[in-house]
């Protein structure tokens, strides 16, 4: 399931992943991440720059960037299990502007990743399952996420 946050008293600000996170952590904690197309704000340091265009991150440095005082304004994340073998088309990187696909359900950019989360200009935070049960647990705490197909 798919599912959009465009207000909530749960986060102090979009994107803040700690809050996110917190229904599925011990079932994603192991993941590995693919961050692409990052614009970020923190004051805490955290694994990632400027540099690059997409990062891959070991559930440590996940952990890290979850756990920091970090607001997300644009990116995509997507989460991948750990013994899945990540496959990156640097010609195809998942981004969010001007990318009308992320509002379709289903779409998911990573074909591997189980867990996609787009972080669209502070406003809205989307976050796309392939895992039912995941999508349910995250659906138990944060009950004002609207369904993607319903919102527009």
């Amino acid at each position: 399931m798919n599912w959009i946050i465009s207000k909530t008293r749960k986060m102090n600000y979009h994107t803040n992943l700690r809050a996110l996170m917190l229904p599925v952590w011990e079932d994603i904690k192991n993941y590995q991440w693919v961050v692409s197309d990052l614009e970020y704000m923190s004051s805490d340091p955290v694994p990632i720059n400027y540099e690059q265009d997409y990062f891959i991150l070991s559930p440590e440095e996940f952990s890290i960037l979850a756990n920091a005082d970090l607001q997300i304004i644009w990116g995509v994340i997507c989460g991948i299990p750990a013994d899945e073998e990540i496959e990156i088309d640097e010609d195809r990187l998942p981004y969010v502007e001007g990318n009308d696909l992320i509002w379709e359900n289903g779409n998911i950019q990573l074909e591997q990743a189980v867990i996609e989360i787009v972080c669209f200009d502070s406003s809205y935070t989307i976050l796309k399952f392939k895992n039912v049960g995941l999508s349910e647990k995250f659906k138990s705490i944060f009950e004002e996420a609207i369904e993607l197909e319903k919102f527009k």
